[in-house]
């Protein structure tokens, strides 16, 4: 199973949301990551098939995936970020419906919908009504349709949306779990999201592919610029402005930062091996400052 994607770009009007992507993709799970308006959702929908690219081309297994239509769409298994829902249907009608719009007959919609809300802990929940579900309920049930027809690739838009740190760790369980034989690719804003599952991160920043790897590959990238230090507590919000501080930790009179900068910040300060987190805000610091109104 391979998916590749060579050159693919998008623009809307005057806003090109993505920029000459090329990407190959195999077996196992690749965590999209990067600010939100980084393009990840276009991309995803034009895996999808949803939206025509502007330029480029999307193949699976060697074929344009325009042209290959049903047979494409048996493949696939997607999760928007806002999928749709009836609210009066419970959670089994839904699936069932879902089921039949992809080909399902109704005895197999029904086996396969009480195998996924088990797997997704909405076994006690199947017969109730959407609309009385959390916000986390419905993640799961979103979940839950994506993988109704069996998918050999499945995308997932900020699928974590909603969900408690308890059933964070579920869902991260349960796409190990999936990955032995699918391609999964999962976009999220959420660094610990992918960290621990993902077998390549590809990192997006204004349509623009930035960089791609394995979690270690690139942190790497990142090593000796990122540095722990201890200042006064008094003295924390100055540095707070002059550095991107990845972590903040006081210690009675004092307080521990952890700085990701390409220059020892002080002579006390220690370097340390970096993370994902720092990567993350090492590259999107500047769009963090503009989405709360600084310049910096």
């Amino acid at each position: 199973m391979e998916l590749t994607i060579n050159e693919l770009s998008k623009r809307f009007a005057a806003k090109q949301a993505v920029n000459g992507i090329s990407a190959r993709l195999t077996s196992g799970v690749y965590g999209l990551l990067g600010a939100n308006g980084a393009g990840k959702t276009t991309l995803m929908r034009m895996i999808c098939g949803i939206l025509s690219p502007t330029s480029g081309m999307i193949q699976m297994n060697g074929q344009e995936i325009s042209r290959m239509g049903e047979q494409y769409r048996d493949l696939l298994g997607y999760m928007p970020q806002d999928f749709g829902y009836y609210p009066d249907f419970s959670a089994e009608e839904f699936l069932w419906y879902v089921g039949s719009l992809k080909g399902l007959t109704l005895k197999a919609s029904k086996g396969k919908a009480r195998e996924l809300l088990r797997m997704v802990a909405l076994e006690e929940a199947a017969r109730k009504k959407i609309r009385t579900f959390s916000g986390g309920m419905k993640q799961r049930l979103g979940i839950a349709q994506a993988l109704l027809n069996d998918p050999r690739l499945l995308v997932l838009d900020e699928p974590t949306a909603g969900l408690d740190p308890k059933e964070r760790v579920r869902f991260r369980n349960l796409i190990a779990d999936l990955a032995r034989d699918k391609i999964i690719l999962l976009s999220t804003h959420i660094v610990s999201d992918v960290e621990y599952i993902a077998d390549q991160i590809l990192v997006m920043k204004q349509g623009v592919l930035l960089m791609s790897g394995t979690v270690e590959q690139l942190t790497a990238t990142m090593d000796g610029n990122v540095w722990l230090c201890h200042v006064p507590a008094r003295e924390a919000e100055v540095w707070n402005e002059r550095y991107c501080v990845s972590n903040l930790r006081h210690e009675r009179d004092r307080v521990e930062l952890r700085i990701v900068s390409k220059v020892q910040p002080a002579a006390h300060a220690v370097s340390v091996p970096p993370t994902l987190e720092d990567l993350f805000l090492y590259h999107f610091q500047d769009e963090s400052a503009a989405a709360a109104g600084e310049v910096k």
